[in-house]
């Protein structure tokens, strides 16, 4: 789809953060470019590559404005490119400081484009970059910390520590993912008219001068990601004999610096292809003089080739090379597989049918994801053999929740509203290991059937409370809107569906759980089960 077919839907470009009258996060830089030619490819669209400088250099600014010294590009997680955009448009980008840790922070990237002659906007895409705080003279830079002031920057002020966990352990994470039985994609498949991996592979040198590098006189990271994908579209246009879109690029990690006088060696080779899309591997190695060669950042990039109508084209197949292009390819499978799993389930609309992905055929928990108006929804479903009054009675009464979810520490009722509502102070042990326990002040709601055929209802959100105020001791989080609806469906057979509502941001933290790589909301809902199982025939309280 084209960006004037899309962008009628989108009139705004998506906020990076909420708003409050008056208030401008002090970390917040804003960069506009209009696209020219020199900016474009031969279907006069913006070159990713210009795109990744103009990010990076955007984000840096953010990040060095928050820590007052020199910065540099950490790690970029994955950025998907919904549409392209083409000469004349305006390229509008917005970065601020997510969260800063100790010498490192995450900064958030928006990018949209606008119509100058329309007045429509639209999103492009949206990355999440760490950038590292040089040392001083004085030695190591101790970063201040983000203060989020409205409830859009607590969410990410929250995730970014989730997200910042899962980039410490994502080479681990991958290489689990990789060796699990259920991401194996088996043999390699011989097809006739394959195109041999050898052809598609690229190698070229850059010599690294003044203009390609920063005021700290280390090579620019969007300059090497831009070189990168100068390679890697030379790769997948061999493949093709076409030119490809570049489609995403998964979360890499800078592994080293470079400076002026380097020469930048760059490699690229298809992994694999599929029906619509390809894997391209790119690595950039540098050295000076006789040194060996360092190794400074390896990538994978998704590519696309679209025909007139925008539509993606059919690729040919291709032939591995014997040993590490065999192992490359089956790795790109499990990499495909993975990729679907943390993009594709978030993009069904309503008028789809969502879909669900049981961690074993044996079991009865069920989860599904819907992401509409920039909403990501999780609903998991079971039956238990417990009357559903008694389940009601059971899961209404949060005090008891953290008999059965590993997720609740503590719970206090504070406040007895009503018959059917009440307030409570929930902790939940911290994400890290290092970092302090979160806590929620929680307004839950329990509704009983009006009808027969209604459900009964218990509602979760989070409120804030004078008496409770955020205190050093904890992070303080926030629950959009939970709840769980509680169905009979015979007289001792019941339907359990809980429901969550996040941002799709968080959708990367639970990928293993979607495609079955992991047990842990089967292993909260299983104990559920078991809990209620036991408890069925236990009188409880008719208030809360």
């Amino acid at each position: 789809m084209t960006p004037e077919d899309k962008s009628d839907m989108v009139q705004c470009p998506v906020p990076i953060q909420g708003s409050e009258e008056g208030y401008r996060n002090p970390t917040e830089l804003k960069m506009s470019q209009i696209v020219l030619p020199c900016h474009a490819n031969h279907r006069g669209e913006l070159s990713v590559g210009q795109l990744l400088k103009w990010m990076d250099s955007t984000a840096c600014l953010s990040a060095e404005r928050h820590a007052g010294c020199s910065c540099i590009t950490a790690s970029v997680d994955d950025i998907h490119f919904e549409l392209t955009i083409g000469v004349g448009k305006v390229v509008n980008i917005i970065a601020k400081v997510n969260r800063a840790f100790t010498s490192s922070m995450e900064v958030g990237i928006l990018v949209n484009c606008e119509d100058l002659y329309t007045d429509r906007q639209w999103k492009v895409c949206q990355a999440f970059a760490t950038f590292v705080a040089r040392r001083t003279e004085a030695g190591k830079v101790q970063l201040k910390q983000v203060i989020p002031r409205t409830q859009l920057e607590q969410m990410e002020y929250s995730l970014a520590a989730e997200r910042r966990r899962m980039r410490l352990l994502h080479a681990e994470i991958i290489t689990d993912l990789l060796s699990s039985s259920t991401a194996q994609p088996g043999e390699c498949q011989e097809y006739q008219d394959a195109v041999p991996a050898e052809q598609t592979r690229v190698e070229s040198v850059e010599l690294v001068l003044p203009p390609h590098t920063n005021h700290q006189v280390s090579t620019f990271g969007g300059q090497i990601m831009a070189w990168m994908e100068n390679v890697a579209t030379i790769s997948a246009s061999r493949l093709c004999n076409a030119h490809p879109t570049l489609r995403s690029i998964d979360m890499f990690h800078f592994r080293g610096p470079s400076h002026i006088g380097d020469r930048l060696v760059l490699k690229s080779i298809v992994n694999n292809s599929f029906k619509h899309s390809m894997e391209v591997g790119v690595c950039a190695e540098a050295y000076q003089g006789r040194e060996p060669l360092r190794h400074i950042n390896s990538a994978f990039m998704t590519f696309e080739v679209l025909d007139s109508n925008w539509k993606p084209r059919t690729l040919p197949r291709i032939r591995p090379e014997p040993v590490d292009g065999k192992r490359r390819y089956q790795e790109a499978i499990a990499r495909k597989k993975i990729r679907l799993d943390r993009k594709y389930i978030i993009s069904c609309k309503q008028t789809e049918v969502p879909v669900s992905v049981p961690w074993d055929p044996s079991n009865q928990v069920r989860l599904y994801t819907l992401e509409e108006n920039h909403m990501l929804r999780f609903k998991v479903e079971m039956h238990v053999g417990v009357a559903a009054e008694q389940t009601f009675q059971l899961l209404s009464d949060l005090r008891r929740r953290k008999e059965w979810d590993q997720h609740y520490k503590e719970c206090e009722a504070i406040m007895q509203v009503n018959e059917e509502d009440t307030l409570y102070h929930v902790t939940t042990p911290s994400v890290s290991k290092v970092g302090k326990d979160n806590d929620f002040i929680l307004l839950a709601s329990r509704r009983k059937p009006c009808d027969s055929r209604d459900p009964y209802l218990i509602a979760l959100r989070s409120v804030s409370l004078p008496t409770h105020p955020p205190t050093d001791g904890y992070t303080r989080g926030e629950v959009l809107c939970a709840g769980f609806t509680i169905r009979e469906e015979s007289g001792s057979l019941t339907k359990i569906t809980y429901y969550n509502q996040a941002t799709p941001g968080v959708l990367p933290y639970i990928a293993t759980d979607i495609v079955g790589l992991s047990s842990s909301f089967y292993s909260s809902f299983s104990a559920c089960s078991h809990f209620l199982e036991a408890n069925k025939d236990v009188l409880t309280a008719t208030s809360l």
